[in-house]
């Protein structure tokens, strides 16, 4: 009786060790699932910001940005005081006309700059203007997986994850941009609704008038 007693109990130990590793092993997947989600979303940000580095960089060039300006200042300076050592007066007015010259100029290329941002930044928008785009179309709430399979097949030259989506669902919602409703064991997300436009426009009536 002895041995039938201590082998039963053995076997309740077994069981409870199995339920705790599998509890454990279940925690541990649904962890790195969800560490790898919020890896996979600052991938894609950072993606992003260096898609708008080197477009900024590549403006700057292209404009002669303000950095080239400067130096050519520095290296004209040492060169103007030995050649015009008996002709202070002459040098300070031509100083100013350079100044007053410099001081006009960077107007027009701001304009040009502000101009090719707007065109880059709509020619890829990032992942969360398409999710928020895509939301603000639906009249019904939708699921992540249903967003990334519409996603996917409005652009199938990105690569577009579910879990990267929800991630950015999630941000969305805590930043009051989207609502989130559960129904069961499902999640469903819709966008926030905003009366943003509607003050814009007596605002311009009082303008014309």
């Amino acid at each position: 009786m002895s041995e039938v007693s201590s082998n039963s109990h053995s076997t309740e130990l077994t069981s409870q060790y199995i339920a705790q590793v599998t509890g454990d092993l279940e925690r541990n997947a649904k962890e790195q699932e969800r560490v790898g989600a919020e890896i996979e979303a600052l991938q894609e940000q950072l993606r992003a910001l260096r898609h708008d580095h080197t477009v900024l960089v590549n403006m700057q060039d292209a404009l002669g940005g303000p950095g080239s300006t400067p130096g050519a200042e520095a290296v004209a300076a040492p060169s103007v005081p030995h050649q015009v050592s008996a002709e202070p007066k002459q040098s300070k007015g031509k100083k100013a006309a350079a100044t007053g010259a410099k001081k006009t100029a960077p107007k027009k290329p701001a304009a040009k700059a502000s101009s090719v941002k707007a065109s880059t930044a709509a020619a890829k928008p990032t992942l969360v203007e398409l999710i928020r785009g895509h939301l603000e179309k639906q009249t019904e709430p939708r699921s992540a997986a249903e967003i990334t399979t519409a996603l996917t097949q409005a652009h199938p030259d990105r690569s577009v994850k579910t879990t990267v989506v929800r991630t950015t669902l999630e941000g969305l919602v805590a930043k009051s941009h989207a609502h989130r409703t559960k129904q069961g064991s499902s999640v469903f997300y819709t966008t926030a609704v905003t009366s943003e436009p509607a003050p814009a426009e007596p605002q311009q009536e009082t303008v014309s008038d």
